[in-house]
């Protein structure tokens, strides 16, 4: 719907241009004015599509208000109404960048040709507009996309210079995670999903990852993120399917575009607490605790962690756990030495359960060591002693570890065209959902859903390339029910639509077009 202000200082001239507008297919919301002076002032504070106005009027005529409303709103279309022999007022009004001049009294006929040549032009300029948006949309989707896969910002920079600026990515402030156990973004359309976040009244980027994950951005600081994360993850919970759990990680600040990956890395390894916390939903960055209950929440799921780690036998996410539990100590906002010390002795009967070949006399010798000691860097070296024990026995036995990965990875090139899940996946190989996710970044340097995402976009191109279906059968087959969902899914990959990359025939390592 257009926008229209009809300015005239006759009534019956106003209701006479409203009963024309009136008879036209278009629907228009309708504004007057009864000079230029109130007219001027209207607009000051409203937008309008259409200023139809005529040239002789008190206070500020016609050609006075055009004076002024070409200046501030040059996309505004504008006609103008005058008597006959007033050639003069058209060849000014011309120089307003008025479309159209129309004698009066007005003639239907022409008024009709007049707002059809202008509806003509203000849809071609909404579609050019809209076309634009979507092209920066799309850009920005591609850039996001290539940034969190670790892409260098100098060599984006050179691919897309002739394109959009990268300059949106300083304004980020914040991230968030969100991650379902299941297809939730893939079934539902784009719209939809954005109409269920911008409900809760926080304004952000959206970046989709794969049918079970969306990434967030946020220009704007909010002063309690945990409560926005909770919003967020009950609202998108509220229109999942039975069984679909939403679960939503938090980033810490933001403050220069190169942080952008690493957030991405941080935000992966706080969604990893929904394997051990299960009855949290909403993961914050360690250094945003909110107070000192939601410090000693984050090392409960720590120390879990930790004891997944000794299960999995992964050594390099025992460390950095280890790390993080003592870089919460190192902070010392509040916790009582004994409260330490209990905590790491947890962590030190776990290692010692999973070292064979100690004693439970030495484990309590090891214990009464822990607890005389006078300071955190003490404990710390006692911890890292008895992990360094334990990775010289899992040293012997490294085979199985990458014969489980490859059973998943043969699994999925099997299986693409499917609905696939981590939980599924662990199924296949009889181990914890946990386990599998970090040994299979451990082993492969990406995620599962990386990998799915990442075959299931090369089996796509494969079949652009050699054969002659069609995109909406490719997509089915790709394990992509919804067509539109795969298009978006396949442009942020490739930075190319499916349809342009078959036309143009062009691979993903030479094109450098972005729609």
């Amino acid at each position: 719907m257009y926008r229209v202000l009809i300015v005239d200082d006759e009534k019956i001239e106003r209701q006479g241009i409203r009963f024309l507008l009136g008879q036209m297919k278009e629907p228009f919301e309708v504004e007057e004015a009864v000079n230029g002076r109130d007219a001027l002032e209207w607009l000051q504070t409203h937008e309008v599509d259409i200023l139809m106005t005529d040239v002789k009027m008190p206070f500020m005529n016609g050609l006075e208000l055009l004076g002024h409303v070409s200046k501030q709103f040059p996309q505004m279309k504008k006609i103008v109404f005058s008597g006959y022999g007033e050639f003069e007022y058209a060849r000014q009004a011309m120089r307003y960048g008025v479309a159209e001049y129309i004698l009066k009294p007005v003639n239907p006929t022409e008024f009709k040709e007049s707002m059809e040549k202008i509806l003509k032009s203000l849809e071609g300029r909404r579609a050019e507009q809209k076309q634009k948006e979507r092209s920066i949309t799309f850009f920005k989707e591609y850039v996001l996309n290539a940034v969190l896969n670790g892409m260098d910002l100098n060599e984006l920079k050179k691919m897309t210079e002739q394109d959009y600026s990268l300059d949106f990515l300083d304004g980020y402030r914040r991230m968030m995670l969100v991650e379902l156990n299941g297809d939730f973004f893939g079934k539902r359309a784009e719209a939809d999903v954005l109409d269920i976040l911008e409900s809760q009244g926080v304004e952000f980027d959206y970046l989709n990852l794969s049918p079970q994950q969306s990434i967030l951005f946020f220009t704007q600081q909010y002063q309690n993120w945990k409560e926005i994360a909770r919003k967020i993850c009950s609202a998108i919970q509220q229109n999942c399917e039975n069984g679909l759990k939403c679960y939503v990680a938090v980033s810490s600040g933001i403050h220069e575009r190169n942080h952008l990956a690493s957030r991405y890395q941080e935000l992966e390894f706080l969604m990893e607490n929904r394997f051990y916390d299960l009855e949290s939903n909403v993961y914050m960055a360690e250094n945003e605790a909110e107070n000192a209950e939601d410090v000693r929440l984050d090392d409960d799921t720590l120390i879990r962690q930790m004891k997944q780690d000794i299960r999995a036998k992964d050594i390099l996410s025992l460390r950095e756990h280890c790390d993080r539990l003592f870089h919460n100590y190192s902070k010392n906002i509040g916790f009582s030495q004994v409260y330490v010390k209990f905590m790491l002795s947890s962590l030190l009967k776990l290692l010692y359960e999973a070292l064979p070949e100690k004693t439970d006399k030495e484990l309590n010798a090891e214990m009464d060591r822990l607890y005389r000691t006078a300071d955190l860097s003490s404990i710390r070296t006692i911890i890292e002693d008895n992990i360094d024990l334990l990775e010289k026995n899992l040293q012997k036995d490294a085979g199985s570890v990458h014969r489980e990965v490859e059973t998943v990875k043969r699994y999925i090139y099997a299986h693409y065209g499917e609905e696939l899940s981590i939980e599924m996946l662990a199924e296949q190989v009889y181990l914890a959902p946990s386990y599998l996710s970090t040994i299979f970044k451990k082993e492969t340097g990406q995620n599962l859903s990386k990998f799915i995402k990442a075959c299931r976009m090369e089996k796509a191109r494969d079949m652009l390339e050699n054969t002659y279906e069609k995109i909406v059968q490719i997509s089915e087959k790709v394990g992509y029910p919804n067509v539109s969902y795969f298009c978006q899914s396949f442009r942020e990959y490739f930075g190319v639509s499916p349809q342009k990359y078959r036309d143009k025939g062009e691979s993903y390592e030479e094109n450098t077009e972005l729609d």
